[in-house]
């Protein structure tokens, strides 16, 4: 039975009560109609390590979500105009090495690339770059200039780090103008803070 304002009057008890009851309706109004908040902090930009903080941002945005990603040191090669990522297998033993091409049998198989061989063949890494575009390619996997795009489209704030910026010697205008600031580490922790979701890529 809810507790009228008039009842509410008659003793502190039933006024606790009623006020402890419109404090929890207000509250549970308050949650249900606030935007989600995201902040993904990226540090790295090889192939491989681009894929999640767009994927994750754009789906974020398709869900109606405010979403922040953080671009800083490596990280922040993802926003140049001239998105070349590679990817690295060397030191990375979770990575299986697929070949895109051949029977399916042959596709199956789970190639383990000793470090020796990926460190010592001189044009591996961009070997590995070629066969890991054509894996994305064959399943129909959106590129990250493709994720990135829509990232923008879906208006996924992309803020970028003006230190890194300094310390690598980059001009601005080698990045994209859709970039939507340059700050540093206090502006993504005031971000980070009000947010629901804080991630580290």
């Amino acid at each position: 039975m809810s507790i009228t304002t008039e009842s509410a009057q008659q003793t502190p008890e039933a006024l606790n009560a009623w006020f402890d009851q419109r404090f929890a309706e207000k509250m549970e109004e308050r949650e249900q109609n606030a935007t989600p908040r995201l902040s993904i902090m990226v540090t790295k930009g090889t192939l491989d390590w681009a894929y999640p903080p767009f994927i994750i941002a754009s789906t974020a945005a398709a869900m109606g979500w405010d979403a922040t990603l953080f671009f800083t040191f490596y990280g922040l090669a993802l926003l140049k105009k001239d998105l070349k990522p590679n990817i690295s297998p060397l030191g990375n033993p979770a990575m299986p090495m697929k070949m895109p091409f051949g029977p399916q049998w042959f596709q199956g198989i789970e190639w383990n690339m000793p470090n020796l061989l990926m460190a010592g063949v001189p044009g591996f890494e961009s070997l590995a770059t070629t066969l890991m575009k054509k894996t994305v390619k064959n399943h129909g996997v959106a590129t990250v200039p493709e994720l990135r795009d829509l990232c923008i489209e879906a208006d996924v704030k992309l803020v970028a780090c003006q230190m890194t910026v300094d310390l690598f010697g980059w001009e601005q205008d080698e990045f994209i103008p859709e970039i939507s600031e340059w700050a540093g580490a206090a502006t993504y922790l005031a971000n980070a803070k009000g947010a629901d979701i804080t991630l580290f890529v």
